[in-house]
């Protein structure tokens, strides 16, 4: 096996893990949270959660919907979401995508309102962003809570979410962009909801310094890990000793254990520590937009060299390759040819699935969603590659074929 490099770059260098360290020892957690919120929104909008999930918690206990609603999702999400409406006793129902943009397709959403349906959460996927504007026409028209997940999708300041969604939700956790380790930022564009979330997570505990300290330490670990050298070493032994390397890789960068529900729930009643916020606002106030600008140009440089109808989604809007997913017929053929050109690539992790139709609506089942997570293998097209990588990872990709998608109904033009 040649020099195998990582299938993802973790977005954060040794300065910011020092300074990380250097904050361990901050106070002040009600403050902290307020200057980082501050720093988000101006006009006070902004509610900083221990994670995205722990936000979309919160929006549900302050919601109080009645039971037996339906919270409409993009089809593809992760999976803690619908599960987390099942706790409050919401119905998911999934909307199927458009697999050129992986936006929810309006005249799928269209058929899936019911008189029951009280939201719709729109998770922008891989770097890419869904065009809100006829689904925000759709939810004002039916009195919908329209919710955005852009915790895939973040271009660093000023993007705090689009107007037209009530809530916009940012992740900062240890694979995204600008990752703080851990960490989220709501913006609520509703004062009176922000203020019930507000009391809510008054009454959950502080999260630890120690499981902070924890976090920076997996960072740390799972940033060595991805060189180059020790990358290749362990893909060797693991495959000597008949591994599964993908499982190890996937489960190295998991913030929160597989478990029930309840546990779940409970791991995510916490507030955001100080040493976190502190770090947040850091990573905030320096952002790199010329990491984020080269990243959007190498994902764009590598979809034009690849053959047509490879690269899912890339019809979104202003895409940031977080992550490059190709649709293929032979998705383990591409991988092994892939990483004999020396590259890690990766069949769809369990950071997203396809969300189930409900038992009495079959009709709504995303038979799109499914096959393309069936066929999804995502491709390294991060700027810290050697030159010359993107021809030879479009080199190893053909004769390829495009994985052909389940027709969806024309979107209204």
């Amino acid at each position: 096996m040649k020099r195998l490099y990582a299938r993802h770059r973790l977005d954060i260098k040794l300065r910011h893990l020092a300074y990380a360290i250097s904050t361990m020892s901050a106070s002040g957690d009600w403050q902290a949270a307020t200057d980082v919120e501050r720093l988000w929104s101006a006009q006070g909008a902004a509610l900083a959660c221990y994670s995205v999930r722990s936000g979309f918690h919160l929006l549900l206990s302050a919601l109080a919907l009645p039971r037996g609603s339906e919270v409409l999702f993009s089809a593809v999400t992760h999976p803690d979401m619908p599960r987390l409406a099942k706790h409050h006793g919401l119905v998911p129902v999934p909307v199927d995508l458009d697999p050129a943009t992986l936006s929810p397709h309006p005249e799928l959403l269209a058929r899936a309102i019911t008189e029951k349906s009280r939201m719709l959460v729109v998770a922008h996927l891989f770097g890419g962003r869904v065009d809100l504007a006829p689904l925000a026409e759709m939810c004002r028209r039916h009195r919908l809570v329209l919710v955005e997940d852009c915790a895939q999708s973040f271009q660093g300041p000023p993007d705090t979410g689009d107007p037209t969604a009530q809530v916009s939700m940012f992740s900062f956790g240890i694979l995204k962009t600008a990752t703080a380790m851990g960490g989220a930022l709501l913006t609520v564009r509703d004062p009176a909801l922000l203020d019930r979330m507000r009391a809510v997570q008054r009454g959950w505990p502080l999260q630890t310094r120690r499981a902070h300290l924890r976090r920076i330490v997996q960072t740390a670990a799972f940033v060595a890990f991805t060189r180059p050298l020790l990358y290749t070493a362990v893909a060797r032994v693991s495959r000597a000793m008949g591994r599964d390397f993908d499982r190890f890789v996937n489960s190295a960068a998991h913030s929160f254990p597989a478990g029930s529900t309840e546990e779940l729930v409970g791991r995510l009643e916490q507030r955001p520590s100080a040493p976190l916020l502190r770090f947040l606002r850091h990573r905030l106030g320096t952002f790199d937009h010329a990491r984020l600008q080269a990243r959007s140009a190498s994902g764009k440089r590598l979809a034009a060299l690849l053959p047509s109808g490879l690269h899912v989604g890339g019809f979104a809007l202003d895409h940031s390759h977080w992550l490059f997913p190709v649709v293929i017929d032979q998705p383990d053929g591409l991988i092994d040819a892939v990483r004999a050109a020396g590259f890690d690539a990766a069949r769809s992790a369990s950071s997203v699935t396809a969300i189930p139709a409900p038992a009495s609506r079959p009709d709504l089942e995303p038979r799109c969603a499914r096959e393309l997570l069936s066929r999804l293998v995502f491709l390294p097209a991060y700027p810290e590659l050697p030159p010359g990588s993107l021809d030879r990872l479009s080199s190893a990709l053909e004769g390829q074929d495009a994985h052909s998608l389940p027709l969806l109904p024309r979107s209204p033009r």
